[in-house]
């Protein structure tokens, strides 16, 4: 491994976790939704274990050492009304009170469970606030359970509470930042803060996902909003298949542009790794070192446009042992830092078939990208 230059100069970086959010248990179901006669018991996908081995991995690199390392308080029953239901939140709390259960599609629970959920929005909620402010440039925080998924009244997707929603609405009903652009990443489309912020023209939702995987009901490019949030939303639905080209065209023509464009005070992402090639739950092919490049491109971006502020909550990724490279090599970008960790796989996969840039992915994005800026509303679209 490298290490960081002394008085290199740097932004301070936060990183938020707490153990609490490892304790969540969504029982034993694998891959699946429900356990069943004939599914043999095993640990849930959505598993401590590999957020665990990423903070593992950053306290052995040492690069835990050149991060503002914080704790949080969980999120208020306040601070979790601006996005859910107070009927939602009732069923949760009493479900915890008694053996857990189902909070709606395919989010299981166990008493704890909403601990843990709180604790998570709560570390979304504090690395929100503390770049908002100015007190951290930018920050990582490591949140578990998952939220990218859960709506206003219901859990989806491993996911119990809106993180994202949550952290961003609480900051602009307190005025810490105006208009917010959330970047979703994840393999899995980000129905949670799309439905979020749907009618909302000072929040701009983009994801870039699988097309057609989870939830199969949403992700579509055609859905871009409605009413005052009509053109604030961009899907990406890309096809299963797609690699380290048709990532770099898809960002580099048109997400960055369309978040440049909307001129955000504050960047958010949901910072999920199951578009990685070792994922079991994703069918993308990218590695360790797209990851980071990503997050380079967006710092640049975020200098530009808002001062630097950008936010990574961690969402997906369910391979134990190639999530915490990922993770390793996104936050050693967002402290510019050059404490790094061999990736076994980044050179493997990068030589895999079909990684550059196929032709149908190419046609596919150019069209996104042309329609989306034919008609762009006043003052908020660039050609």
């Amino acid at each position: 491994m490298t290490h960081q230059t002394p008085g290199a100069a740097r932004p301070v970086t936060g990183f938020f976790w707490h153990e609490r959010c490892f304790w969540h248990d969504p029982g034993a179901i694998g891959v699946f939704a429900s356990p069943g006669e004939f599914r043999q018991p095993q640990p849930a996908s959505e598993s401590a274990e590999s957020k665990r081995r990423l903070k593992n991995l950053l306290e052995v690199s040492g690069l835990i050492d050149e991060l503002a390392v914080r704790k949080a308080p969980p999120a208020t029953r306040e601070d979790l009304e601006r996005f859910h239901t107070a009927r939602y939140l009732d069923a949760l709390a009493a479900g915890d009170r008694d053996r857990g259960g189902e909070s709606g599609d395919c989010a299981p629970y166990t008493p704890g469970s909403l601990a843990a959920a709180c604790q998570s929005a709560g570390l979304a909620v504090a690395a929100v606030e503390a770049v908002a402010t100015g007190e951290l440039a930018n920050a990582y925080a490591l949140c578990r359970p998952p939220g990218h998924h859960a709506e206003a009244d219901q859990g989806r997707g491993f996911c119990l509470l809106g993180n994202i929603p949550v952290a961003v609405m609480r900051a602009r009903a307190l005025g810490q930042v105006g208009r917010v652009a959330i970047l979703d990443w994840d393999v899995h489309h980000g129905n949670g803060q799309q439905s979020a912020f749907y009618t909302d023209s000072e929040v701009l939702t983009v994801s870039i996902h699988q097309a057609g995987n989870f939830p199969l009901d949403t992700g579509a490019f055609e859905e871009q909003g409605e009413e005052a949030g009509q053109g604030a939303c961009l899907n990406l639905p890309l096809p299963p298949g797609c690699g380290l080209g048709a990532y770099a065209h898809a960002m580099e023509t048109l997400v960055l542009p369309a978040l440049e464009a909307f001129r955000p005070e504050l960047i958010v992402v949901a910072c999920g790794y199951d578009a990685c090639a070792k994922d079991p739950l994703g069918k993308m092919l990218l590695n360790g070192r797209a990851f980071g490049e990503m997050t380079r491109g967006l710092m640049a971006l975020a200098e530009r446009v808002c001062g630097g502020r950008l936010v990574m909550i961690h969402e997906g990724g369910y391979s134990e042992g190639y999530v915490p490279f990922c993770g390793h090599a996104v936050i050693e970008a967002l402290a510019c830092s050059e404490t790094a960790v061999p990736d076994p796989q980044n050179d493997e996969i990068a030589a895999w078939g079909y990684q550059a840039l196929q032709p149908h992915q190419r046609a596919l994005i150019d069209d996104w990208r042309e329609r989306w800026f034919a008609h762009p509303p006043p003052d908020e679209r660039i050609p």
